[in-house]
């Protein structure tokens, strides 16, 4: 067997030529969703992915607006930032790039920004939305998981889900989706004895780790669907994920490659939730 490639860029790509004619049509009735993005400090990664999202924001036809703050900013000054875009009626979302300075707490940060403009979905309102099953702003990477796997027609139902990583942006959050889609979910992460007994159990396999090879062959059971959302570097520079793909593709039935995988999908459903929440915030003004 040899795993068929659940291709993120072309999942993307349809999912954002959807996108591009419902902000037409917005545009239309006197509404253009806008999406204000923060940076603090000059991470190159950072800058990389703003750069990604401004440039998507423009293809689909929003407004984009960056900001760029220096490494200094206090936290006080970014939070006064972040209130300002808040009170803006031309911004529908607000993002702050992720990490910050050490000296800015990102909790008080992100509860700071109002849960109608969390299109990262990391609010606390928005993430007990999510975990009661309630209609809100799901965290990006999570929801591209979910929508790739829609996309191949996958039944979740009864599935056993091992996600491997409990982070805040992407373990938890896309275990509890598969939660939400009736799977059964197994959470694995540095301190679990033994993740080959979890692994080769599971239908689906949820790399989050970031740390390379760490999902081998020996981990996957045959026909499992595999799904890598690391982002590292190899020893030669070269983006890889958590997973070993050429040996994992012999036994999976589908896998997501690194890059091209679950990256694209990312920045896709981060449009998604703007144009959500430009109609959103739009009709309850209309009700008001």
């Amino acid at each position: 067997m040899t795993a068929q490639l659940i291709d993120g860029k072309e999942i993307a790509r349809q999912k954002k030529a959807l996108i591009a004619k419902e902000v037409e049509k917005l545009k239309n009735e006197g509404i253009l969703p806008g999406l204000a993005v923060i940076l603090v400090g000059n991470d190159p990664a950072s800058q990389t992915y703003v750069g990604s999202k401004e440039k998507t924001c423009k293809d689909l036809g929003m407004h984009s607006v960056l900001i760029k703050l220096p490494e200094t900013t206090s936290e006080q000054e970014l939070l006064d930032q972040v209130i300002e875009l808040n009170n803006n009626p031309e911004i529908h979302g607000i993002l702050v790039q992720m990490p910050l300075p050490n000296h800015i707490n990102e909790v008080k940060v992100i509860e700071t920004i109002s849960p109608e403009k969390d299109v990262d979905g990391f609010h606390p309102v928005n993430i007990g939305r999510m975990m009661t099953g309630q209609d809100t702003y799901l965290p990006c990477t999570p929801y591209g998981v979910m929508e790739m796997l829609d996309f191949i027609n996958v039944d979740l139902t009864g599935k056993h889900v091992v996600v491997v990583g409990r982070s805040n942006i992407v373990g938890k959050p896309v275990g509890q989706l598969f939660l939400n889609k009736n799977a059964t979910v197994t959470y694995c992460h540095s301190r679990t004895p033994d993740l080959k007994e979890f692994t080769r159990q599971a239908d689906i396999v949820v790399a989050a780790v970031g740390k390379i090879n760490v999902i081998t062959k020996d981990h996957i059971k045959e026909g499992a669907i595999v799904i890598d959302v690391g982002i590292n570097r190899n020893s030669e520079g070269k983006l890889c994920g958590d997973v070993d793909f050429d040996g994992v593709k012999e036994v999976a039935s589908f896998i997501t490659p690194v890059p091209g995988g679950v990256g694209p999908m990312t920045i896709a459903m981060l449009m998604f939730n703007t144009l959500k929440a430009a109609k959103s915030i739009q009709k309850n003004l209309a009700m008001q």
